[in-house]
Protein backbone atom coordinates (compact mmCIF):
# COMPACT_ATOMS: atom_id res chain seq x y z
CA UNK A 1 0.00 0.00 0.00
CA UNK A 2 2.85 2.07 0.79
CA UNK A 3 4.31 2.35 -2.93
CA UNK A 4 0.79 2.79 -4.23
CA UNK A 5 0.21 5.91 -2.06
CA UNK A 6 4.12 7.55 -3.00
CA UNK A 7 2.36 6.83 -6.41
CA UNK A 8 -0.73 9.01 -5.62
CA UNK A 9 1.56 11.78 -4.42
CA UNK A 10 4.21 11.27 -7.48
CA UNK A 11 1.16 11.57 -9.53
CA UNK A 12 -0.46 14.77 -8.38
CA UNK A 13 2.97 16.58 -9.07
CA UNK A 14 2.84 14.88 -12.59
CA UNK A 15 -0.52 16.24 -13.25
CA UNK A 16 0.75 19.73 -12.18
CA UNK A 17 3.41 19.41 -15.40
CA UNK A 18 0.37 17.77 -17.18
CA UNK A 19 -1.56 21.04 -16.99
CA UNK A 20 1.48 23.18 -18.14
CA UNK A 21 1.52 20.64 -21.16
CA UNK A 22 -2.64 20.74 -21.66
CA UNK A 23 -2.39 24.86 -21.69
CA UNK A 24 1.14 25.55 -23.66
CA UNK A 25 1.42 22.94 -26.08
CA UNK A 26 -2.08 23.42 -28.35
CA UNK A 27 -0.78 27.23 -28.29
CA UNK A 28 2.90 25.88 -29.45
CA UNK A 29 4.54 27.12 -26.57
CA UNK A 30 7.46 25.81 -24.17
CA UNK A 31 6.57 24.29 -21.32
CA UNK A 32 9.64 24.93 -19.96
CA UNK A 33 9.93 28.35 -19.70
CA UNK A 34 8.27 31.14 -19.00
CA UNK A 35 8.01 29.36 -15.46
CA UNK A 36 4.23 29.04 -13.79
CA UNK A 37 1.97 32.36 -14.57
CA UNK A 38 -1.26 33.43 -14.01
CA UNK A 39 -2.63 33.24 -17.48
CA UNK A 40 -4.91 36.44 -16.74
CA UNK A 41 -2.10 39.16 -14.95
CA UNK A 42 1.07 37.27 -16.06
CA UNK A 43 2.38 37.43 -12.40
CA UNK A 44 4.83 34.23 -11.49
CA UNK A 45 3.22 31.49 -9.02
CA UNK A 46 5.40 30.65 -6.04
CA UNK A 47 6.38 27.48 -5.17
CA UNK A 48 3.89 27.87 -2.25
CA UNK A 49 0.66 28.84 -4.68
CA UNK A 50 1.46 25.66 -6.87
CA UNK A 51 0.85 23.02 -4.58
CA UNK A 52 -0.67 20.38 -5.81
CA UNK A 53 -4.52 20.39 -5.37
CA UNK A 54 -3.84 21.71 -1.89
CA UNK A 55 -2.85 25.32 -2.87
CA UNK A 56 -6.14 25.75 -4.90
CA UNK A 57 -8.30 24.79 -2.06
CA UNK A 58 -6.58 27.40 0.40
CA UNK A 59 -6.88 30.44 -2.24
CA UNK A 60 -10.40 29.90 -3.34
CA UNK A 61 -9.73 29.00 -6.57
CA UNK A 62 -8.33 32.41 -7.36
CA UNK A 63 -5.06 33.99 -8.44
CA UNK A 64 -3.14 35.57 -4.95
CA UNK A 65 -2.48 38.78 -7.06
CA UNK A 66 -5.44 39.61 -9.67
CA UNK A 67 -7.90 38.08 -8.01
CA UNK A 68 -9.20 36.41 -10.99
CA UNK A 69 -10.77 32.63 -11.13
CA UNK A 70 -8.36 29.40 -11.78
CA UNK A 71 -9.89 26.96 -14.25
CA UNK A 72 -10.88 24.04 -12.14
CA UNK A 73 -9.09 21.93 -14.57
CA UNK A 74 -5.79 22.62 -12.86
CA UNK A 75 -6.91 20.38 -9.55
CA UNK A 76 -9.22 18.27 -11.25
CA UNK A 77 -6.17 17.12 -13.61
CA UNK A 78 -3.97 16.85 -10.56
CA UNK A 79 -6.65 14.64 -8.77
CA UNK A 80 -7.05 12.56 -11.73
CA UNK A 81 -3.76 12.02 -12.20
CA UNK A 82 -2.78 10.86 -8.81
CA UNK A 83 -6.09 8.65 -8.11
CA UNK A 84 -5.14 6.46 -11.60
CA UNK A 85 -1.61 6.31 -10.40
CA UNK A 86 -2.55 5.14 -7.26
CA UNK A 87 -4.87 2.56 -9.00
CA UNK A 88 -2.91 1.28 -11.38
CA UNK A 89 0.17 1.04 -8.36
CA UNK A 90 -2.25 -0.65 -5.94
CA UNK A 91 -3.80 -3.26 -8.59
CA UNK A 92 -0.05 -4.09 -10.11
CA UNK A 93 2.24 -3.56 -7.40
CA UNK A 94 5.79 -1.39 -8.23
CA UNK A 95 6.28 -3.18 -11.63
CA UNK A 96 7.32 -2.34 -15.48
CA UNK A 97 3.72 -3.22 -16.02
CA UNK A 98 2.42 -0.57 -13.48
CA UNK A 99 4.69 2.48 -14.75
CA UNK A 100 3.47 1.92 -18.36
CA UNK A 101 -0.24 2.11 -17.94
CA UNK A 102 1.10 4.98 -15.41
CA UNK A 103 2.49 6.83 -18.41
CA UNK A 104 0.12 5.98 -21.10
CA UNK A 105 -2.63 7.00 -18.10
CA UNK A 106 -0.90 10.65 -17.93
CA UNK A 107 -0.88 11.02 -21.92
CA UNK A 108 -4.54 10.19 -21.89
CA UNK A 109 -5.15 12.87 -19.78
CA UNK A 110 -3.46 15.36 -21.09
CA UNK A 111 -5.01 14.57 -24.62
CA UNK A 112 -8.59 14.20 -23.21
CA UNK A 113 -8.49 17.73 -21.94
CA UNK A 114 -6.58 18.92 -24.62
CA UNK A 115 -9.04 17.66 -27.28
CA UNK A 116 -12.44 19.62 -25.09
CA UNK A 117 -10.63 22.56 -24.61
CA UNK A 118 -8.72 23.68 -27.85
CA UNK A 119 -9.96 20.82 -29.77
CA UNK A 120 -6.24 20.05 -30.25
CA UNK A 121 -4.28 16.81 -29.75
CA UNK A 122 -0.36 17.99 -30.10
CA UNK A 123 2.14 15.79 -31.53
CA UNK A 124 4.38 15.93 -28.73
CA UNK A 125 1.80 13.50 -27.00
CA UNK A 126 0.02 11.51 -30.02
CA UNK A 127 3.19 10.78 -31.86
CA UNK A 128 5.73 11.21 -29.07
CA UNK A 129 2.92 8.97 -26.88
CA UNK A 130 3.27 6.52 -29.68
CA UNK A 131 6.60 6.24 -29.63
CA UNK A 132 7.29 5.39 -26.00
CA UNK A 133 4.89 2.82 -26.66
CA UNK A 134 5.99 0.76 -28.42
CA UNK A 135 9.25 1.03 -26.31
CA UNK A 136 7.10 -0.53 -23.84
CA UNK A 137 6.24 -3.42 -25.74
CA UNK A 138 9.56 -4.70 -25.78
CA UNK A 139 9.74 -4.89 -22.08
CA UNK A 140 6.53 -5.41 -21.15
CA UNK A 141 5.24 -8.73 -23.25
CA UNK A 142 1.78 -7.82 -24.71
CA UNK A 143 -0.85 -10.55 -24.71
CA UNK A 144 -3.45 -9.61 -27.93
CA UNK A 145 -5.02 -12.71 -29.33
CA UNK A 146 -6.18 -11.03 -32.28
CA UNK A 147 -2.85 -9.44 -33.38
CA UNK A 148 -1.76 -13.14 -33.04
CA UNK A 149 -4.52 -14.36 -34.81
CA UNK A 150 -3.46 -11.77 -37.62
CA UNK A 151 0.18 -12.90 -37.63
CA UNK A 152 -0.92 -16.87 -38.43
CA UNK A 153 -3.08 -15.77 -40.73
CA UNK A 154 -0.18 -14.04 -42.25
CA UNK A 155 2.16 -17.05 -41.66
CA UNK A 156 4.39 -15.12 -39.49
CA UNK A 157 5.85 -16.47 -36.56
CA UNK A 158 7.61 -14.62 -33.54
CA UNK A 159 8.39 -15.06 -30.26
CA UNK A 160 9.79 -13.27 -27.63
CA UNK A 161 10.06 -9.02 -28.12
CA UNK A 162 9.44 -9.01 -31.68
CA UNK A 163 6.20 -10.54 -30.97
CA UNK A 164 5.34 -8.30 -28.21
CA UNK A 165 6.52 -5.58 -31.24
CA UNK A 166 5.10 -6.89 -33.69
CA UNK A 167 1.84 -7.00 -31.55
CA UNK A 168 1.99 -3.14 -30.55
CA UNK A 169 3.11 -2.26 -34.27
CA UNK A 170 -0.08 -3.83 -35.45
CA UNK A 171 -2.37 -2.69 -32.38
CA UNK A 172 -1.12 0.85 -33.62
CA UNK A 173 -1.93 0.47 -37.43
CA UNK A 174 -4.84 -1.33 -38.12
CA UNK A 175 -7.14 0.46 -36.21
CA UNK A 176 -5.40 4.33 -36.99
CA UNK A 177 -6.27 2.95 -41.00
CA UNK A 178 -10.13 2.03 -40.15
CA UNK A 179 -10.36 5.20 -38.48
CA UNK A 180 -8.75 7.37 -41.21
CA UNK A 181 -10.78 5.51 -43.78
CA UNK A 182 -13.94 6.22 -42.00
CA UNK A 183 -13.24 10.08 -41.96
CA UNK A 184 -11.72 9.96 -45.71
CA UNK A 185 -14.98 8.29 -46.76
CA UNK A 186 -16.90 11.16 -44.82
CA UNK A 187 -15.40 13.14 -46.79
CA UNK A 188 -15.95 12.25 -49.68
CA UNK A 189 -19.52 11.93 -49.09
CA UNK A 190 -20.14 15.30 -47.38
CA UNK A 191 -17.25 16.90 -49.11
CA UNK A 192 -16.56 18.50 -45.55
CA UNK A 193 -13.77 17.10 -42.92
CA UNK A 194 -15.26 15.21 -40.38
CA UNK A 195 -12.43 13.72 -38.35
CA UNK A 196 -8.95 15.50 -37.83
CA UNK A 197 -5.45 13.72 -38.17
CA UNK A 198 -4.56 14.02 -34.75
CA UNK A 199 -7.69 11.38 -33.67
CA UNK A 200 -6.03 9.35 -35.86
CA UNK A 201 -2.54 9.44 -34.33
CA UNK A 202 -4.02 9.52 -30.55
CA UNK A 203 -5.65 5.75 -32.25
CA UNK A 204 -1.83 4.90 -32.85
CA UNK A 205 -0.28 5.74 -29.40
CA UNK A 206 -3.76 3.87 -27.99
CA UNK A 207 -2.72 0.86 -30.03
CA UNK A 208 0.94 0.90 -29.74
CA UNK A 209 -0.07 0.62 -25.83
CA UNK A 210 -2.76 -1.34 -25.63
CA UNK A 211 -2.57 -3.68 -28.71
CA UNK A 212 -5.23 -4.60 -31.14
CA UNK A 213 -8.05 -6.15 -29.27
CA UNK A 214 -8.29 -3.26 -26.25
CA UNK A 215 -7.97 -0.76 -28.83
CA UNK A 216 -11.11 -1.90 -31.10
CA UNK A 217 -12.80 -2.24 -28.20
CA UNK A 218 -11.57 1.52 -26.95
CA UNK A 219 -12.66 2.66 -30.76
CA UNK A 220 -16.22 1.12 -30.51
CA UNK A 221 -16.58 2.20 -26.88
CA UNK A 222 -15.62 6.10 -27.65
CA UNK A 223 -17.81 6.55 -30.84
CA UNK A 224 -20.84 5.37 -29.05
CA UNK A 225 -20.38 6.85 -25.85
CA UNK A 226 -19.28 10.17 -27.66
CA UNK A 227 -22.14 9.75 -30.34
CA UNK A 228 -24.85 9.63 -27.38
CA UNK A 229 -23.19 12.54 -25.28
CA UNK A 230 -22.92 14.92 -28.09
CA UNK A 231 -26.53 14.21 -29.17
CA UNK A 232 -27.56 15.10 -26.13
CA UNK A 233 -25.66 17.89 -26.05
CA UNK A 234 -26.74 19.16 -28.72
CA UNK A 235 -30.50 18.43 -27.97
CA UNK A 236 -30.13 20.45 -24.37
CA UNK A 237 -28.06 23.58 -25.42
CA UNK A 238 -29.78 23.43 -29.06
CA UNK A 239 -26.46 23.51 -31.00
CA UNK A 240 -26.58 23.07 -34.51
CA UNK A 241 -25.64 19.48 -35.14
CA UNK A 242 -24.31 20.63 -39.14
CA UNK A 243 -21.49 23.13 -37.54
CA UNK A 244 -20.95 21.36 -33.91
CA UNK A 245 -17.40 20.09 -33.44
CA UNK A 246 -17.20 17.08 -31.55
CA UNK A 247 -14.34 16.83 -29.29
CA UNK A 248 -13.56 13.17 -30.76
CA UNK A 249 -10.45 12.54 -29.22
CA UNK A 250 -11.72 13.66 -25.43
CA UNK A 251 -14.23 10.42 -25.90
CA UNK A 252 -11.34 8.02 -27.37
CA UNK A 253 -9.18 8.67 -24.64
CA UNK A 254 -11.28 8.03 -21.91
CA UNK A 255 -12.38 5.10 -23.30
CA UNK A 256 -8.75 3.89 -23.47
CA UNK A 257 -8.20 4.94 -19.90
CA UNK A 258 -10.94 3.00 -18.94
CA UNK A 259 -10.09 0.20 -21.37
CA UNK A 260 -6.82 0.07 -19.82
CA UNK A 261 -7.96 0.43 -15.91
CA UNK A 262 -11.06 -2.38 -16.70
CA UNK A 263 -10.77 -3.74 -19.85
CA UNK A 264 -9.38 -7.60 -20.44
Amino acid sequence: MIEAILALLFGLLIGSFLNVCIHRWPRGRSVVRPRSHCVRCRKTIAWYDNIPVLSYLLLGGKCRHCGRHISARYPAVELLTGLVFFYFVWRYGPTLLAVKFCVFAAILIALVFSDFEKRLLPDELTLGGALIGLAFALFVPLQDESSQGLLWLMGVTLEGRLLSLCQAALGAAVPAFFLWGGGWLYLKVRHREGLGLGDVKLMVTIGAFLGLQATLMTLLTGSIVGSVVSLLYIWIARKDAATYELPFGSFLGAAALAVAMWGR
